[in-house]
């Protein structure tokens, strides 16, 4: 039987694990405490990485910015233009022309991950795309983000746009205290577009207790991505998981370490004073898309050793996201409030049902101010904001952006090489081969019957002969 734990027994084993690292197969990861911005765990977190659709939370900071300075405001139109409308999906499958406000674009960014609608926003905020990442470029740099560098504001595949856990704690950090009014962007757990309803890919909503927000990310070259704040008993923390080669195995590794996180005695320093350990952004595609089943057993293994029960009792008072939250069945005692949960088991439960929060296309009403949009684009609004094939782009998998460079870098030339060798090495086989068949082939005599196979022969004939009359 499974022990219960109270919440001393409990600190005190997770007090044990307080100096563990985390597992190898976790790649870089860290938690940090929102308020002070201390770092309380962390292992390779300033390593350079892919940060996938983790991108869309600089591009949130930014927007967010331009509506403080007054540039644009939460209820100004963007306009979706054709550049907009050929990034790969995820994407909502606007048609160019349509209107969407700041406001609602901002939810489609953080629940649906839309790749069209971040680039919307970088166009209706600074004109180009280009223009938008000089600012993330220029954000990154005023919060101390040393590893990050944007050239776009998606996420989409490009071996220039990279971040680390650290940068990414940093960002995390930042929009809550720079936009506290806007911290609800982060904890939606669905959206309702018309009949349409779309869910959160943000597994520890709902599941792990206090769980508050933030971001998911993924493509095979960055594996499963993560930055993810909970609260509990007044304290805030953000936990950043990068690289994890599946979706359950990044939200186990996260509910681990929040737990240490939050019984943890003392921390590590300034979340910005942590060194950084240079290198370039390795590509995870083997263990993320090629080989994603071992990987992920080994992975899971691993954060189970390193993982106590998440004592209930503990957790109570925890306030979650909306919805319907596996902690808050029972009264204090009962074994509902009192049993114990490992994060394989958080990362396994049901998807929680939320209440949906509604969004439109089109301006709100009455609107007559500016429409914001790209430089140069002319397009009209259109009366139908989607195009044919919306949905089918939604569920196609994720590709690199027309203008991304190769993430393959010196892997390419040798790649041509192996090329080169296979080609030679066919061409040498095919000669051999005419060579083969244009020789004239010897006539193999002819093998005796053996005498059993002449008696089985003559007894089959008898057998039709009689079956025949």
């Amino acid at each position: 039987m499974r022990p219960i734990f109270t919440r001393a027994t409990a600190c005190v084993a997770f007090l044990a694990f307080a100096a563990a690292t985390v597992p190898a197969a976790a790649n870089p990861a860290i938690v940090i405490d929102a308020a002070s911005g201390e770092t309380l765990i962390q292992q390779d977190a300033t390593r350079p990485w892919y940060p996938a659709s983790l991108t869309k939370l600089m591009t949130t900071f930014v927007a967010l910015k331009a509506v403080r300075e007054g540039r644009i405001t939460l209820d100004t139109p963007l306009r979706v233009s054709a550049r907009a409308t050929s990034m790969a999906p995820s994407k909502m499958g606007f048609r160019a022309g349509t209107l969407v406000t700041l406001d609602n674009a901002l939810k489609m960014l953080m629940v649906k991950s839309a790749n069209d609608i971040a680039v919307t926003i970088a166009e209706g905020v600074s004109g180009s795309v280009e223009a938008f990442a000089n600012e993330m470029n220029a954000s990154a740099s005023a919060l101390g983000m040393r590893e990050s560098h944007f050239t776009n504001p998606n996420g989409l595949p490009d071996s220039r746009q990279v971040s680390s856990a650290r940068d990414l704690a940093i960002l995390g950090r930042a929009l809550y205290v720079y936009f506290p009014e806007q911290a609800g962007l982060f904890d939606i757990g669905a959206l309702r577009l018309g009949k349409r309803i779309i869910p959160t890919h943000n597994g520890m909503l709902g599941r792990y207790p206090g769980a508050d927000g933030m971001k998911t990310g993924f493509t095979c070259a960055a594996g499963f991505n993560l930055v993810a704040s909970a609260s509990q008993g007044g304290k805030r923390l953000i936990a950043v998981v990068l690289g994890a080669p599946s979706a359950k195995s990044r939200t186990m590794l996260a509910a681990s370490l929040l737990d240490r996180g939050f019984v943890s005695g003392g921390g590590q320093g300034a979340v910005t004073s942590l060194a950084s350990a240079g290198g370039e952004a390795p590509d995870m595609r083997d263990s993320a898309c090629r080989h994603r089943g071992k990987a992920s057993a080994e992975f899971e293994a691993q954060v189970e050793d390193m993982s106590v029960p998440i004592p209930r009792s503990f957790l109570q008072a925890a306030q979650g996201p909306e919805g319907n939250s596996p902690y808050g069945a029972g009264p204090a005692g009962s074994p509902a409030a009192a049993g114990a949960m490992r994060p394989s088991q958080v990362a396994t439960l049901p998807r929680p049902t939320f209440e949906p929060i509604p969004v439109f296309v089109g301006p709100v009403a009455g609107w007559t101010g500016p429409i914001a949009h790209a430089q140069g684009d002319t397009a009209t609004p259109v009366s139908q904001a989607y195009s044919a094939n919306a949905e089918e782009d939604a569920d196609s998998p994720v590709k690199p952006a027309p203008d991304a460079q190769s993430m393959r870098g010196k892997r390419a030339h040798k790649a041509k090489a192996h090329a080169a060798r296979a080609h030679k090495q066919t061409a040498k086989t095919e000669k051999a081969h005419k060579e083969k068949a244009q020789k004239p082939a010897k006539a193999k005599p002819a093998k005796a019957e053996k005498p059993v196979a002449k008696k089985a022969k003559a007894k089959a004939a008898k057998r039709h002969a009689k079956r025949d009359e």
